[in-house]
């Protein structure tokens, strides 16, 4: 597929850059940098249990999945999976702890990086199925269903294996809670003239 200059329109042309084959614009420099996105999940306790969600969307229709999704531009990754179980647990959570940072690589569309918590559901709050979801439930961690995607496979098997942890707890929390610094950007993913370190 053909892509062009955000700046000036022209026709992007294959040149080699830090070793990559990327896109660049032969007349003012502009790359399209194929970044990753970035997605947030949470391993939600309940009861003795784990939430999950039987999908209602493709891809992975009918499976059962982590609640989780895309992180918006103006958007703590914390507060991305907050946002997340509400819409998809109708349920407000709590973050307990950070289990990994996982790089989810697709052939067919850009790779991400998913950032997996440990949460819990907040006191008082009843759990259902938000639109994204056939119905959700809780299982034992040793009885789990097939699961939808590999990387969320990978987050629960790294959570079976890890130890309760709660430290930092009050932090992912505040996080979650914080309002972006400044509006958001009006330069949208893959529109910056340079990558700088």
């Amino acid at each position: 597929m053909a892509h062009f200059c955000v700046n000036c329109g022209a026709p992007l042309a294959l040149q080699t850059i830090e070793g990559r084959e990327l896109e660049v614009c032969p007349k003012d420099g502009y790359v399209l940098w194929h970044d990753p996105k970035v997605a947030a999940a949470v391993v939600v306790e309940t009861g003795g249990g784990i939430v999950l969600g039987r999908r209602a969307i493709e891809p992975g229709y009918g499976l059962w999945c982590l609640p989780g999704g895309f992180v918006d531009d103006d958007e703590d990754p914390a507060a991305a999976a907050v946002r997340e179980c509400m819409e998809e647990l109708n349920a407000a959570v709590e973050l307990t702890g950070l289990l990994g940072v996982y790089h989810i690589a697709k052939t067919t569309a850009s790779s991400s990086v998913g950032i997996a918590y440990r949460g819990r559901r907040v006191d008082g709050e009843s759990i259902s199925a938000g639109p994204e979801m056939l119905e959700v439930a809780v299982f034992s961690p040793d009885e789990l269903p097939q699961i939808a995607f590999p990387s969320h496979q990978a987050v629960l098997s790294a959570y079976i294996r890890s130890p309760a942890q709660l430290a930092g707890a009050e932090l992912l929390n505040a996080f979650a809670a914080a309002q972006p610094a400044s509006p958001p950007s009006p330069v949208r993913e893959g529109r910056r003239p340079r990558r700088t370190r």
